[in-house]
């Protein structure tokens, strides 16, 4: 457990308190799928750093106090990437062997990928591993407040198209919250924000967050869309 900066906002000290403890189905089937590997070599391993930043006092009129200037750091991996192209993601990558730990491999990758600067990150909370299928990691969330937002760009295009800071008023909107399915019948939450579409893992990961932390609005649970067809609603594809 990491022991909590002095001054860390209380809209993101619930956060951590909570855990990132989440109810969604992406997470659920993430863990259920870890358990039910039979193969014999070790998931690799990697981390993400779910970076928020905003006011640190609380809103009094937002559920969870969340200001309305909050937001999350995220990603649009290289439609050129052999895994995963094209997606949202949190930034964040495969352990390196002189990583100490979760949070370095974070905040490095972090670094590597959108040119922050390390020190200026607060590390929260490290989130409890997930699964993911398709590329045989195990990736750990690294929670993190960025008290003072510095530049983010594009550092390598040949991995991400785009580094964008999504305020959590759009994330947390219910017009823009649904739940996507894919071939398969697996459902997952999603968000359609600054024209993207972020779902799966973290899709998955925000949403457990939001309602863990009291953030979450009410929305559409039964509004359920094809997920090629929401990618295509955003100029994005599978």
């Amino acid at each position: 457990m990491i022991a909590l900066p002095p001054g860390t906002p209380p809209w993101l000290r619930r956060a951590v308190e909570s855990g990132g403890a989440d109810t969604s189905d992406t997470l659920t089937m993430a863990r259920a799928l870890r358990r039910a590997m039979t193969v014999g070599k070790e998931p690799r391993q990697a981390a993400v750093l779910v970076l928020f930043s905003g006011a640190p006092e609380d809103d009094p009129a937002a559920p969870g106090g969340v200001p309305h200037d909050a937001d999350v750091l995220l990603t649009q991996r290289a439609s050129t990437m052999r895994q995963h192209s094209g997606q949202v993601a949190f930034p964040g990558g495969a352990v390196d062997p002189g990583d100490d730990g979760p949070i370095d491999t974070a905040l490095r990758e972090a670094c590597e990928e959108t040119g922050l600067i390390p020190e200026h990150v607060e590390p929260l909370a490290v989130l409890p591993k997930l699964f993911v299928p398709p590329s045989g990691f195990d990736v750990t969330p690294v929670l993190a407040y960025w008290r003072t937002p510095g530049e983010v760009r594009v550092v390598d295009q040949g991995e991400t198209e785009r580094v964008v800071r999504v305020p959590l008023s759009e994330m947390l909107d219910p017009a823009n919250r649904f739940l996507v399915r894919g071939r398969f019948g697996y459902q997952s939450p999603a968000f359609a924000v600054d024209g993207m579409l972020v779902w799966g893992l973290t899709g998955g990961i925000l949403a457990g967050i939001f309602k863990a932390a009291g953030w979450e609005l009410d929305w559409d649970r039964d509004d359920v869309r094809d997920l090629e067809e929401a990618l295509a609603a955003v100029g994005m594809t599978l």
